[in-house]
């Protein structure tokens, strides 16, 4: 986005040290806002990453740990951004894990872990930051859904139950501060180049005697209609669109980023 335009604003961004979360960290640095990094790393690493995206981009920047499958840790990570930089202006809810396998033999505990990481965190940290949102009167959430919270595919039990269910309370939140100066909206990538799309490309890699590129493009051809695996940058340009103010009016939508996939 050209300008400052989130300048004075403050943004949290979990799961922010890698993949899409890094990358609309990166986005929103540009923009102006100053950016607590949310992410499991070791404390050192974290801050080092933060360090480096103030010192590229001239914002304040701070790194908060925390295991958002705990729900005490998830509630409580809106209060150590506040601590660590301010009340967050801007909430991402991108932090997000997956496991494929058909559903007879999904194991009980990664269900669990997904809808407790993808779905259960956004709920609290949503919880937590709304309040001072309302009082300032002005407020952007964005949660990284997919394309997976608008349509299926196969062996995706947990991810998509969590990712639909993240659409269907984005809507709510939406509607419950609408008048409040908040946004709430999602974003729904398809095929994006990302560490979590790494297990199922090496899979279909070993299909193609290990060659990376056969197994892309294999795999966006049955859902993908621009057979192209998008950069994360291009989804942290879109979170900045939504943070800004020509975005006021866009509340409760899920912005499919998914090259023509959900268009079939």
């Amino acid at each position: 986005m050209a300008g400052k335009t989130l300048k004075g604003r403050t943004a949290l961004v979990t799961g922010a040290t890698q993949g899409i979360g890094e990358a609309i960290a990166q986005a929103l640095a540009a923009a102006g806002a100053d950016v607590v990094v949310h992410g499991i790393e070791p404390q050192a690493g974290g801050e080092a990453a933060a360090a480096a995206l103030a010192g590229v981009h001239g914002v304040r920047a701070a790194y908060v740990r925390a295991d958002l499958a705990d729900p005490a840790q998830a509630a409580a990570v809106v209060a150590r951004a506040a601590q660590a930089l301010a009340a967050p202006d801007i909430l991402v809810n991108n932090a997000g894990i997956q496991h494929t396998c058909p559903i007879e033999s999904f194991p009980p505990e990664r269900w669990d872990a997904i809808i407790a990481i993808n779905l259960s965190a956004a709920f609290h940290t949503m919880r937590a930051a709304v309040p001072a949102m309302r009082e300032r009167g002005w407020g952007r959430i964005v949660n990284i859904a997919s394309v997976h919270g608008l349509v299926a595919s196969v062996n995706k039990t947990a991810y998509l139950a969590a990712k639909h269910g993240l659409v269907g309370m984005s809507k709510g939140v939406a509607l419950e501060t609408a008048t409040d100066g908040i946004t709430v909206n999602c974003i729904c990538p398809g095929w994006t180049e990302t560490p979590i799309l790494g297990p199922q490309i090496a899979a279909r890699a070993a299909q193609f005697g290990g060659d990376r590129e056969a197994a892309i493009r294999d795999l966006l051809k049955e859902k993908q209609p621009n057979l192209k695996l998008l950069p994360p940058s291009r989804i942290g340009e879109v979170a900045a669109f939504l943070c800004s103010d020509a975005a006021e009016g866009i509340t409760g939508v899920s912005l499919p980023v998914d090259g023509g996939w959900t268009a079939q």
